[in-house]
């Protein structure tokens, strides 16, 4: 148990924790073309996603992971500001993947976002790309669950399922959480 909350804590090994972020970093990285189609002179969100992919590689969390994921966000919001949706999303899709890094042992539902949330914003970016065709980011959900180690599933199955809310982000991230904890079916 954590003394401060009572939430109760997950074992989670350096080695799972880059696992997580190499998923988050496979998943968010499609997106960059959106959002650098839509504003090709910010490399905020690249630069979120290199940081990640450095720690997956086996770099050290460091500071600079947090302030490429907010310098993200503030592409994220400067994007949702100019009305271009897809690519905010692209955008919030980098600021999951750097935050991959620091997912908490805590086994709370909200810690699911920084494992699922890179794959449901990029599918999200996608759908809005696309004309808002559900279609098009529930067939992305499909290349994210073909992502997913088995290492990302074990962290993944250790947490409560993802939360309610978000919205459409948060609807595909709960069907891909589902998705991920079906056990196998044999054809």
């Amino acid at each position: 148990m954590n003394a401060a909350d009572g939430d109760p804590t997950i074992e989670l090994s350096m080695d799972e924790l880059r696992e997580i972020a190499r998923y988050a970093v496979a998943c968010a990285e499609p997106a960059l073309e959106i959002f650098e189609r839509a504003r090709p002179d910010d490399q905020r969100p690249r630069a979120a996603i290199d940081a990640a992919r450095v720690f997956a590689e086996g770099g050290k969390r460091t500071k600079a992971i947090r302030d490429s994921a907010w310098a993200a966000q503030r592409a994220y919001q400067d994007a949702r500001d100019s009305g271009q949706a897809a690519a905010s999303d692209a955008a919030r899709a980098s600021v999951a993947a750097a935050s991959a890094a620091f997912l908490h042992p805590l086994a709370k539902a909200t810690q699911v976002l920084h494992i699922l949330g890179p794959a449901a914003y990029t599918a999200r970016a996608f759908e809005l790309d696309d004309d808002d065709d559900p279609d098009i980011g529930v067939e992305y959900l499909e290349r994210a669950k073909g992502l997913a180690s088995p290492s990302v599933l074990s962290v993944l199955t250790r947490y409560p399922n993802a939360p309610g809310g978000r919205g459409r982000v948060g609807e595909l991230m709960r069907n891909l959480d589902a998705s991920l904890r079906q056990p196998p079916t044999d054809r």
